[in-house]
């Protein structure tokens, strides 16, 4: 079988629209151009990929396995498109990140500034991604890194342990519960909160812990970003579960007091995770390497 470019990008745009229109007009085709390139595709296979429904298409079993592979080889052709561009003084690779809410809004806008300007031919496309949804990334090939943090279902990927954070409550000085050195999450819930913005990682998984215990969280205000919700919890407006490392960035200067969750899921470990390290190209192993350097806890790898 012979399958071009086009109709491997056209077939991924189809499956992840679920809809043959939209995927022809992303790949600037007519409908019946796209239509005839999936259909001789099928020809081709000797199988039909999709279901044809009344409001768009679904993958079949081979139409999965097909996809699986599309994505490889597309990505296989932009790594040699990359490495050629590099013999003629162009852009040398391009770096796709999924990551959770912490990653892209507390640590990362630290860190990436000094590899980019070491790295000027490489360019970072950086999604923020709950955590499941990073493990599938990379694992069919939308991304080349993931960055999780707690317990993830890396299926079956090579995670690389680069730190480890906690989830802590933070209160104004002057509240009551700032005195504390612990708290269960559980009497936190009879107050006001500020929380994360409605999708960020963190704030679905503690709308999944409440769910758990019967009790929602009392938000008053939801934000974009931990330094945010660290000058509202200062302010008086709640209370708030930052990570600790965002949470003493903003401790003096927000006027905030941290207090220690006695649940084992505040004990969040941060992993990379890849497909196979010895087959990334070396400005994606100088990412891991960088992240590993900046907290130094020595690496440890599970998985393939």
């Amino acid at each position: 079988m012979q399958f071009d470019l086009t109709d491997l990008r056209l077939f991924v745009a189809t499956a992840e629209a679920s809809n043959i229109t939209r995927a022809a007009e992303r790949q600037h085709l007519s409908l019946a151009a796209a239509s005839a390139r999936i259909k001789a595709l099928e020809a081709q296979s000797g199988l039909s990929l999709l279901y044809r429904e009344a409001r768009g298409v679904r993958l079949t079993p081979p139409g999965e396995a097909f996809l699986f592979h599309a994505r490889g080889v597309l990505r296989q052709a932009e790594q040699l498109q990359a490495d050629l561009l590099e013999y003629g003084g162009g852009l040398r690779g391009h770096l796709r990140v999924f990551a959770n809410t912490t990653a892209v809004t507390d640590f990362l806008p630290e860190i990436l500034p000094g590899f980019l300007a070491s790295h000027p031919r490489i360019n970072i496309d950086l999604q923020e991604k709950p955590n499941a949804e990073i493990a599938r990334g990379v694992l069919d090939g939308r991304a080349d890194l993931g960055i999780v943090a707690g317990k993830v279902d890396t299926l079956g990927l090579a995670a690389i342990h680069f730190s480890t954070d906690r989830l802590v409550l933070v209160t104004a000085r002057n509240h009551r519960f700032a005195t504390r050195q612990t708290i269960s999450f559980v009497e936190t819930l009879d107050e006001d909160a500020v929380g994360l913005e409605p999708g960020s990682t963190l704030q679905t998984f503690l709308a999944q812990v409440v769910e758990g215990l019967g009790k929602p969280l009392k938000l008053r205000i939801q934000l974009s970003s931990f330094d945010a919700m660290c000058r509202m919890i200062g302010a008086g407006v709640g209370i708030g579960i930052v990570p600790e490392s965002a949470a003493r960035r903003n401790q003096d200067s927000m006027g905030i007091a941290l207090i220690g969750l006695v649940e084992p899921w505040s004990i969040r470990e941060r992993y990379i995770l890849v497909r196979k390290r010895e087959a990334l190209p070396r400005y994606a192993e100088s990412l891991i390497q960088t992240l590993c350097a900046h907290y130094r806890p020595g690496e440890q790898e599970t998985g393939k």
